[in-house]
């Protein structure tokens, strides 16, 4: 008979020290012997917390080698604890922080989007800021009434209004409806992306790219299955949004329109 030794340790555990890696919040790893796969939430004791795309958490603990980082095998560590920042804090949008300071009474003007999950999203990167300047944002449910809602609204110098528009792009229906309202004291901009989950950068979510859905489905959906996702389209939502923690998660072509928003907004009348 073959003889065994006493040492039952796993290959890949005998190798060589692999480099160690700080379990820092939101870092992906894969878990070599189950090969589960998520982001780090918690890193307490000898263990380390993974969230998965769907949500789901499991603890495993911290032992050599036991774990991969873009393929390669490394150590997970604690985190050492981070001398605090020096200087001024900042919101999530990057704006200085102004500690303390109360809301300010809403401004006649508005800034209005599309959908709850457009105005989900502003309120997670820019409502720090928004409540400083006393802007309140408010959701449509679609754009197609959108001259008639502005007409109604009446924009005047001390109640300007700003529109922030899904899949505005030459061509496209949303263009149409945005060339049709004019006026000194509205604005309407917009984002290239079918759906303002697109504004989400695809790192951020542990994603290599949103997936192409071909024309005819609906895109949420399509999305969800393409990605392997609960085909709950509320639920991808909230897993998406989680993702967001300031505005270095979002697309550049969101965080320009927003920001001239509200810098036409809170302009002096």
């Amino acid at each position: 008979m073959r003889q065994y030794g006493p040492d039952l340790t796993p290959p890949w555990k005998k190798s060589r020290p692999a480099p160690e890696v700080p379990a820092d919040h939101d870092l992906v790893v894969e878990e070599v012997a189950t090969g589960w796969c998520g982001a780090v939430v918690a890193c307490e004791g000898g263990t380390v917390t993974l969230e998965d795309r769907f949500g789901k958490r499991r603890a495993f603990p911290l032992e050599p080698r036991g774990f991969l980082l873009e393929g390669a095998v490394v150590t997970l560590v604690r985190p050492s604890a981070r001398p605090a920042a020096a200087g001024p804090g900042r919101t999530a949008s990057g704006s200085v922080a102004v500690p303390g300071a109360r809301a300010r009474v809403a401004r006649a003007g508005r800034i209005y989007v599309e959908g709850r999950h457009d105005a989900e999203l502003v309120e997670r990167v820019w409502g720090d800021d928004l409540r400083i300047e006393g802007v309140v944002v408010e959701y449509l449910e679609g754009v197609d009434d959108l001259p008639a809602i502005v007409a109604e609204f009446a924009p005047a110098p001390d109640a300007r209004l700003g529109v922030l528009v899904d899949h505005l792009v030459p061509g496209s229906k949303e263009s149409r409806i945005a060339a049709a309202v004019t006026g000194a004291d509205v604005l309407v901009v917009g984002h290239p992306y079918v759906d303002v989950w697109q504004a989400v950068k695809p790192s951020s979510l542990g994603i290599a790219a949103w997936p192409e859905v071909p024309r005819g489905q609906d895109w949420k959906t399509g999305v969800c299955r393409a990605l392997g996702w609960p085909q709950n389209t509320g639920a991808a939502w909230q897993h998406i949004l989680s993702r967001v923690r300031s505005y270095q998660d979002l697309e550049p072509s969101l965080l320009g329109r927003v920001e001239e928003l509200i810098d036409f907004v809170t302009a002096p009348a």
